[in-house]
């Protein structure tokens, strides 16, 4: 019998471009009401924040299905009520339905995904693909990269890492968040870079 999988009440934060995945970390600034309450709520509770991003805009503009709930590892609050925040990724979630609160947050009904236990490994293929096409895009684009920071990074922290930094819309965004496993993003990081190589001057990708 397959066990069912958990369902859990979230706060989440829509956030266009902003990837957390599980085992890795993702720091925020909050500097707006809402989400200062949101982070209060969080603290006085279980530290969990659901990061998802909105699909389109709207009021309130619909959310994509699959975020990942962080936990607050490290806070600061400013002297002004903002906050600096780094988030630990620690699963996947699908949203179920959005809850009816009267918090200035949203709230969701949402299904944990299963967490893998141990971390993905790449082929050696596609690990040399994804480091020669990452170097590739940043000579083109003129970023400064430390390479031999980067080969040290296990398989896993590299290639969420490039998913989480790398300057595609929010719909490539959310393909390599939904990707079934590490080396189907690390494909897709390749194929985003090689798409957006041939289009200088864009300011992102779009898979729209």
């Amino acid at each position: 019998m397959t066990a069912e999988r958990t369902t859990t009440r979230l706060s989440v934060f829509p956030l266009p471009g902003a990837l957390l995945f599980p085992r890795m970390h993702l720091p925020l600034h909050i500097f707006e009401d809402r989400y200062k309450a949101l982070m209060s709520d969080a603290m006085a509770r279980d530290r969990r924040i659901g990061m998802v991003q909105p699909r389109a805009n709207g009021t309130p503009p619909p959310l994509f299905e699959i975020g990942c709930v962080g936990k607050i590892a490290q806070f600061e609050m400013l002297d002004d009520g903002r906050y600096n925040l780094v988030l630990e990724g620690l699963s996947l979630f699908r949203i179920i339905r959005e809850l009816d609160v009267v918090t200035p947050f949203r709230q969701v009904e949402a299904q944990l995904l299963p967490l893998t236990p141990e971390q993905e490994i790449l082929s050696l293929s596609g690990r040399a693909a994804l480091e020669m096409e990452s170097r590739h895009f940043a000579d083109s684009q003129g970023y400064a990269v430390d390479w031999e920071a980067v080969e040290r990074l296990d398989d896993e922290s590299f290639v969420n890492g490039v998913a989480q930094i790398a300057p595609f819309d929010v719909a490539a965004k959310q393909a390599l968040l939904e990707s079934v496993n590490l080396e189907a993003r690390a494909e897709l990081i390749v194929q985003l870079m090689q798409f957006f190589g041939r289009h200088d001057g864009e300011d992102s990708v779009t898979l729209q």
